[in-house]
């Protein structure tokens, strides 16, 4: 039966609307009853207010009434339309959804047979777009032919990235193009991958920039008029996002590097909106899933608005995009873990609006990925593409208050660091004087505070880590062009403590040991016991919980069978005002040469490390890695 529309049914018709002071107020008796410290009590809401990088807030609640610039545009709502500029909803009125996004795999084999298994076993499986490593620290460029013997390329777009070699590698690309027979075209899409500043950015090697830059605008003004459908240019942001780049940094540096090429291009004669026509944008898409899609949407709306500024049409500014999971993000330790990360990173690429995604195998950094890993990398864009359909929707973060605050507070912030590289003398000054991989290092070693103190985790590595775990191996991968800026991973500082672990076990034949004194019934300190156990593990350290409850007298006999140099008291706070200051002094009695206690300072009972005998305390929040180094060295382990 059809219901007319007046006669339907309107759930919310007899509740009065709720207003936003409505729900201040009830933040407001919410945080006083946990006495929580409110920083504005006209905002109680800034309690709860969270800082990523680039000092962007993220609010507990977004409404079209705080999203600032966003609410100025369609009360709030997505800015212009899927297709149109400043293309923040797409570079594409249809989006991803006639055929989802380009399923592009990386391969890095120096071998070319090696290198054509592989590249078959993925086109056959679900990949529609070849990456290949070319030149220094990758495959001979002479040998691109025999890698993509038996590769269709009128139907397989091919991606190169071969460094300072690019003019060779474009060159024998372009051969075997032209090899095609009974009139096929060459697909569409494929890249040669020019890179100078990026290259310079890897390397170090700035005196050779110029040369590479005149030789990419003469190859991009060639193709151009000769090869419709190829682009020249990859404008690559993975370097300084691999040098620890916040988002905002990284947009601002793509901003820079592609105004570099546009001028390089025109002064080479090429029209502007021919030029921009011979580039396409690399980006990172990190487990952060809001912040990469908004990422991926500035960044189209800030490319846009330096076309409208060189005079080119509108459409012009349409960027291609093309999104590769963090290689930062990617863990050594516990690698499987890393299939849930890129999975997650796949889904805010597609969500974002990326042309082509490449999900790194999960076992990445470890080296070259088997026929399994690789699987797995394709198959993850499949499920999301085939069974999720999630390119089924365009622009489907569009409209979310969160989202589109974000996208606008992500843009004005890579908007005034390309301002400051442009007012430095460009990108290619900014990488040579130093100014590029200053910043970058200030954003990484907030973050790296951020990973130490475990308010930033990594499931895995700095919680839930696995010390029995069996190593996995995979063959080395070919080393990568350096002497430039910085290569950095999240799981660094803790992977330099499992290091030092791995080495003890191997020279002694087991890892140094923590013992846990726990005072009271399990009920009383299970929860300390886990804590400091798992933060024990996070260091390569193995605790010792044996017995399950100690006192002063049985505390000395257990130390010493447990093997460990170094114990910590689990307890409550009314034990340990009764029992801490015995059972410390026991242990020490017994060779402990380090006392700590689980808690933090200043709480109930734990006013003074003094008052019991102990040297330190283990608690959330705290500097897990100097904690952890310390106990290292305390324990003999050699660095």
């Amino acid at each position: 039966m059809t219901v007319p529309p007046e006669e339907g049914l309107s759930l919310a018709q007899d509740f009065p609307d709720a207003t936003y002071e409505q729900w201040q107020q009830l933040v407001s008796g919410v945080l006083r009853k946990t006495g929580a410290t409110v920083p504005d009590a006209s905002e109680p809401e800034s309690a709860l207010t969270t800082t990523l990088t680039d000092g962007i807030d993220v609010r507990p609640l977004y409404t079209g009434a705080v999203t600032g610039e966003a609410a100025k545009e369609g009360a709030g709502g997505p800015r212009g339309f899927p297709g149109f500029a400043p293309f923040t909803r797409g570079a594409r009125a249809e989006g991803n959804a006639p055929h989802g996004w380009d399923v592009r795999q990386r391969h890095a084999r120096t071998d070319a047979a090696g290198t054509r298994e592989a590249v078959l076993g993925d086109l056959e499986n679900g990949v529609t777009s070849v990456w290949l490593t070319v030149g220094e620290g990758g495959l001979p460029v002479e040998d691109l032919g025999r890698a993509l013997e038996g590769v269709y390329l009128d139907l397989a777009p091919v991606v190169l990235e071969a460094g300072a070699d690019f003019g060779r590698a474009a060159a024998e690309l372009l051969r075997l193009r032209g090899r095609l027979t009974d009139g096929a075209e060459p697909a569409e899409g494929s890249l040669l991958g020019a890179d100078p500043l990026g290259y310079a950015a890897r390397t170090g090697a700035h005196e050779a920039v110029p040369e590479l830059r005149r030789e990419a605008a003469a190859l991009a003004e060639e193709c151009g008029r000769r090869e419709p459908g190829l682009r020249t240019y990859a404008v690559d942001t993975l370097p300084y996002h691999e040098a620890g780049g916040t988002p905002a940094r990284e947009l601002g540096c793509a901003l820079a590097t592609g105004v570099a090429y546009l001028r390089d291009m025109t002064a080479a004669g090429m029209p502007v909106e021919a030029a921009c026509a011979q580039l396409e944008f690399r980006y990172a898409a990190t487990a952060d899933q809001f912040t990469s899609m908004a990422a991926l949407r500035a960044a189209r709306r800030l490319w846009s608005r330096v076309v409208q500024a060189c005079g080119a049409p509108a459409r012009a500014g349409a960027q291609r995009q093309h999104a590769v999971t963090s290689a930062v993000m990617m863990t050594r330790r516990d690698p499987w873990v890393n299939m849930l990360r890129t999975t997650v990173a796949t889904l805010a690429a597609g969500a974002g609006g990326a042309d082509a995604v490449t999900v790194l195998p999960f076992d990445d950094a470890l080296g070259l990925p088997d026929g399994f890993a690789r699987r797995i990398a394709r198959n993850t864009s499949t499920i999301l593409l085939e069974e999720s359909h999630l390119a089924g929707v365009i622009d489907p973060a569009g409209g979310s208050w969160y989202v589109e605050a974000l996208t606008d507070e992500l843009a004005r912030a890579a908007w005034a660091w390309f301002q400051e590289i442009e007012a430095a003398g460009g990108m290619a000054a900014a990488l040579r004087d130093g100014l590029v991989e200053a910043r970058l290092r200030e954003g990484w070693a907030e973050r790296g505070r951020a990973l130490a103190h475990r308010s930033e985790p990594i499931t895995g590595v700095s919680e839930f880590p696995l010390l029995d775990e069996r190593p996995v191996e995979r063959e080395p991968a070919p080393e990568r062009p350096g002497g430039g800026l910085p290569r950095v991973r999240r799981d660094d500082q803790y992977e330099a403590l499992r290091a030092r672990s791995d080495a003890h076990l191997a020279a002694t034949g087991a890892r140094p040991k923590l013992f846990l004194a726990a005072l009271g019934p399990a009920a009383v300190h299970t929860a300390r016991v886990s804590f400091v156990a798992n933060l024990a593990r996070a260091g390569g350290i193995e605790p010792v919980h044996d017995p399950v409850t100690v006192d002063a007298q049985s505390a000395p006999a257990a130390f010493e069978g447990s093997g460990a140099s170094v114990a910590c008291l689990c307890s409550s706070d009314a034990l340990y005002a009764e029992q801490a200051a015995d059972v410390a002094a026991a242990l020490r009695a017994a060779g402990a040469t380090r006392v700590l206690l689980a808690g933090r300072p200043g709480e109930a009972g734990n006013a003074a490390s003094t008052e019991y005998g102990v040297d330190g305390f283990v608690h959330a929040g705290g500097d897990a890695v100097a904690l952890l180094t310390s106990l290292l060295d305390c324990m003999g382990v050699d660095a």
